[in-house]
């Protein structure tokens, strides 16, 4: 089931399967290693929701919602 980044709970697991974001965004979380097939879970969410921060690959980096809401996730 797809769904976006957004829309995953806390230590909830997906596989990022699409990153739609602009072009600088999308470069700037592959450079952090944030690429297709990549297990990527959220693990704290700030008190208002927005941003939340994401653990992959030993990494952890908050994304804001409106670009999480642009990274298809299959779960």
């Amino acid at each position: 089931m797809l769904i976006t980044l957004n829309k995953l709970h806390l230590n909830q697991k997906g596989i990022v399967k699409k990153i739609n974001c602009d072009d600088k965004i999308t470069r700037r979380l592959y450079d952090l290693g944030l690429l297709e097939n990549t297990k990527i879970f959220p693990i704290f969410s700030s008190p208002f929701g927005d941003p939340v921060a994401y653990e992959f690959r030993g990494n952890i980096i908050a994304i804001r919602n409106d670009d999480a809401s642009n990274i298809l996730i299959e779960i």
